[in-house]
């Protein structure tokens, strides 16, 4: 790799922002080498945080601000009047070329609005979408979008269908992705009046669509990419994570009833161990934002140091893949009169 690549971490983003944001980043340096970390946010805090843990700062630098952009404020008005906040700075670094990407868990619609108004769309994008890779039976699907655009246009879910096919060709070496309309049924005449224009165009578009898709199809292989509207999506990804955690915790009393099942779960532990690894919302953590001219990474709300470790090591594999560079391309294939005015 030709450059040491850098960071930016919102570490004033996040229900436990900053200890465990900070201490997430510590990790993360301690564990993984190529890239120096960069933390934006109250320095005396971070610094407190830092020293408690021992660390001695090599390949963590501090930005100092002054403001943090909450989860009940407006984001275009925030970003407009708090240019000292946390995420504000993040942005302009990453715009300036000071950072290669950012990553927070503060406030979706600030991450958003930060996107588009700072970093700006790329060329033929009408809206970002945050992609969750969620695994499945064979592989990733990857749900797209999975918690930004509530209200969306038909013309949005085959944007979203290009960029996370893009997403899957990318990080996932999957040459070919099925795209897949999340559906209450999987007949071309189900849905909303929306919903069944977006099946049409994206039958009408070079995707590799299969058609409508349900819900209770997700883990079972039928796609490689599913694409819905924020609302639909951030519900899905919610209801798969509690479902997960009441399925192993359930799994774990079974094992824990007596002797004979306590010996059951010692034989086997190995394969348990592999399966909750597998699903674990820490290490599946950090959904890029799509779209935008930059790497933005958005990590849920509940963050805790092990989930900004692993969204760390996401994104310094994505800015090893020059994935924005190649999404760039991509889209002013598809999309060549929008990027040349977009452009001029």
């Amino acid at each position: 790799m030709g450059f040491f690549m850098v960071i930016a971490v919102d570490a004033m983003g996040g229900d436990n922002a900053p200890d465990e944001i900070v201490k997430g980043a510590i990790q993360a340096v301690k564990e993984m080498t190529g890239f120096e970390v960069l933390l934006i946010g109250d320095c005396e805090k971070i610094w407190e945080i830092m020293a408690r843990e021992g660390f001695s700062g090599d390949r963590i630098k501090i930005r100092h601000t002054s403001e943090v952009i909450s989860n009940d404020e407006s984001p275009t008005r925030a970003l407009r009047q708090k240019k000292d906040s946390s995420l504000t700075v993040a942005f302009n670094l990453v715009k300036s070329g000071e950072a290669d990407c950012i990553v927070s868990a503060g406030s979706s619609g600030a991450l958003l609005a930060g996107s588009v108004l700072i970093l700006d769309k790329i060329a033929g994008v009408d809206r970002p979408a945050v992609a969750t890779a969620v695994p499945t039976v064979s592989g990733n699907i990857l749900l797209i979008d999975s918690g930004f655009n509530t209200n969306i246009k038909p013309v949005n879910y085959v944007q979203f269908g290009y960029l996370g096919s893009a997403y899957m060709r990318s990080s996932f070496g999957c040459e070919n992705p099925r795209v897949g309309l999340v559906n209450i049924g999987v007949e071309d005449e189900k849905g909303s009046p929306d919903v069944r224009e977006a099946n049409r165009l994206l039958r009408e578009s070079e995707l590799n669509f299969i058609g409508n898709m349900e819900s209770r199809d997700f883990f079972k292989n039928v796609a490689d990419v599913a694409v819905t509207d924020g609302f639909t999506g951030n519900v899905m990804l919610k209801l798969v994570e509690g479902t997960t955690d009441f399925v192993f915790g359930e799994i774990k009393k079974i094992f824990m009833t007596n002797a004979r099942t306590k010996m059951g779960a010692a034989m086997v532990s190995k394969e348990l161990k592999a399966l909750k690894h597998s699903v674990d919302t820490d290490v599946l953590g950090g959904a890029p934002v799509l779209g935008v001219d930059g790497l933005v990474i958005k990590s849920h709300g509940t963050s805790t140091a092990r989930t900004i470790k692993y969204v760390i090591a996401k994104a310094k594999k994505l800015i090893e893949s020059d994935f924005i560079g190649d999404l760039k391309r991509e889209f002013a294939e598809i999309y060549p009169v929008e990027a040349k005015n977009t452009e001029s």
